[in-house]
């Protein structure tokens, strides 16, 4: 074969086989501020198909005067159905019915779908869980905002899940508004968490990196690694995260009830990109966990939706540049 006839080839094979971040249904939105794009849910073609994480709201790309916070984190090949192959302010709700399940039958995931138990001693978020009802998906396009809804009717749980990513006028601010309906008979009780996969400036984690919050910050446990420390109200990174090493508290405690306690600030003192994350729920439980190329602070909220009852939420983001880099 020719070198023309094998690049051909080659080019031909690479068009079928490999798919590109791209490709996938997308779309953008902006409000003269900030750009950003957005993956959009499908069962068939989508970004993300997991069972673990929210399917609305992927964001792969997020820009501020010159500065980027999102993008891809983990080093593999992208995989759609791997847990946690997505990108970011990405949210998980615990599952629903998990421990009430036989082998066999099926339990609840907000924002996934009605997947199957298999046999294993516990929930497992890695696990790739067979999703039978991932519901009906309907997203809702404007230059400043995109609005999901997800409706889902099964045997033990039904619901409609609204989401809006929105973009404020005006202002450097990302908001994520919710809304969820109870359409079934069974009470839904679910804690829900912005696993936040933050992506500065494509910058390495290390003592670049700042994240504080509005108290005096405790572990219940040591972090599984010496790579950081908590500093009064601080977490700091004691060198550049390499490899495979994790930054990992699993409850951080020291929050109050307050709503003003949900309030994070995580500012990278190398390029100045700089975000402050609020919400209009209280802390149920925070955790910290961060890799090679991403910082997430996991506030946790706690919900209980009655038959016919509907519960709404929002986190909002404020990005700002820190003044002395700017």
């Amino acid at each position: 074969m020719s070198l023309k006839h094998f690049t051909a080839v080659f080019i031909i094979f690479i068009l079928i086989c490999g798919r590109p971040a791209e490709k996938y249904p997308q779309t953008e939105i902006t409000n003269g501020l900030i750009r950003a794009r957005l993956y959009l849910p499908d069962s068939k073609e989508g970004f993300y198909r997991g069972s673990r994480f929210d399917w609305a709201g992927v964001i792969p790309h997020l820009e501020y005067q010159g500065h980027t916070y999102f993008g891809q984190w983990y080093t593999q090949e992208h995989d759609p159905t791997f847990h946690d192959h997505i990108a970011g302010p990405v949210e998980e709700f615990t599952p629903v019915g998990y421990d009430e399940a036989n082998v066999g039958d099926t339990f609840l995931k907000i924002g996934v779908g009605i997947l199957v138990k298999p046999e294993e001693e516990k929930y497992f978020f890695g696990t790739r869980y067979k999703n039978v009802n991932s519901g009906t998906w309907k997203t809702k396009r404007k230059s400043d905002q995109v609005e999901f809804t997800q409706k889902l009717v099964d045997t033990n749980y039904a619901y409609e899940y609204k989401k809006t990513v929105q973009l404020t006028k005006g202002k450097p601010e990302l908001v994520l508004s919710h809304a969820l309906k109870n359409t079934g008979s069974q009470v839904i009780e679910t804690n829900v968490y912005d696993h936040n996969f933050f992506v500065m400036d494509q910058q390495p984690v290390s003592n670049d990196f700042e994240i504080s919050f509005p108290f005096t910050l405790a572990s219940e446990t040591p972090s599984v690694q010496p790579l950081g420390k908590l500093q009064d109200n601080k977490i700091l990174f004691e060198r550049e995260l390499i490899n495979n090493e994790h930054l990992y508290y699993k409850s951080l405690t020291g929050f109050s009830n307050s709503v003003s306690d949900y309030n994070i600030k995580i500012e990278n003192h190398k390029t100045g990109a700089a975000v402050k994350i609020t919400s209009d729920h209280p802390l149920a439980k925070l955790v910290f966990w961060s890799a090679p190329k991403t910082v997430c602070p996991e506030p946790y909220i706690h919900l209980t939706i009655k038959p016919g009852k509907t519960v709404t939420w929002k986190i909002n983001y404020q990005f700002y540049i820190l003044p002395d880099l700017k």
